[in-house]
């Protein structure tokens, strides 16, 4: 039985632009390594742990035998970690390690799902594909953060949105743990929570990880994209509708209402 390691750190929208790359990679025996909020997203796999709860990330400063012995039974190690620590491909030399580059470069010309494809040889166009139960629940769901707050539209333009939206069909905000905002849906569980999405009517929300999950499993998405370059990082799928201007500002309720309407003609607005 061939066993193949898969090691993504990153987040959460990093990890899913990768999921066509990591599951074209499946073996025999596919264990993937993450960042834990992802581990459940890893559907493919046949295990799945922590970066953290390995000791991966001491290696290079503290051996361990132990895991050392652990690397040493897998014939294929496939890494997006550690490709710019030589500390660490240091540690690491003799064992079946294959590095690949976590971000795609500035001069990228592809989307970055097709970047990760590329790696491992995987031809275009690459769609994360998120198996959860897709139905129509009837309700619109706005995810109004991200991980950088430059790259967040108004809360108060969101909420005109969401009032618009609020005569004809219900609307359920949607928070992360950490994230504040009174009365929102909050599902720890990565997967659990793309089940939810899928029964979304529309999803819409700011160039997040939630956002590629929503795409990932199906809801049609309204994603609002500032400074960060669609073409490289906008959710992949045919119901994405992308709205981008240089300055987030410049987006106007009014756009982001007709967005909608492409998927819900009974909406007037």
């Amino acid at each position: 039985m061939h066993r193949r390691l898969i090691i993504r750190p990153g987040a959460i929208g990093d990890f899913i632009l990768s999921l066509p790359a990591m599951e074209h990679l499946k073996d025999d025996y596919s264990e993937v390594w993450a960042t834990s909020p992802n581990l459940p997203l890893a559907r493919f796999a046949h295990s799945t742990r922590s970066i953290a709860s390995t000791g991966l990330d001491m290696l290079e400063f503290s051996p361990d035998s132990r895991l050392f012995a652990e690397l040493r039974n897998f014939n294929s190690i496939v890494s997006w970690y550690g490709t710019n620590r030589p500390e660490f491909r240091a540690a690491v030399e003799g064992l079946p390690f294959e590095f690949l580059q976590a971000v795609p470069p500035d001069d990228c010309r592809v989307h970055a799902a097709d970047f990760f494809a590329a790696q491992v040889g995987l031809a275009s166009p690459a769609v994360p594909r998120i198996d959860c139960p897709r139905h129509d629940g009837g309700y619109a769901v706005i995810h109004p953060f991200s991980g950088s707050r430059k790259k967040c539209w108004p809360l108060e333009r969101y909420q005109e949105v969401a009032n618009r939206l609020a005569a004809h069909m219900p609307v359920q905000w949607c928070a992360g743990p950490e994230e504040p905002l009174a009365g929102a849906v909050r599902i720890d569980d990565l997967y659990q929570l793309g089940c939810w999405l899928a029964a979304a009517r529309v999803y819409i929300g700011n160039d997040s990880g939630i956002t590629h999950l929503a795409a990932a499993v199906g809801t049609p998405v309204v994603a609002l994209f500032g400074p960060t370059d669609p073409r490289i990082w906008a959710p992949c799928g045919p119901d994405v509708c992308v709205i981008a201007r240089p300055a987030l500002e410049d987006i106007h309720v009014e756009d982001v209402v007709n967005a909608v309407l492409r998927y819900d003609s009974s909406f007037t607005p």
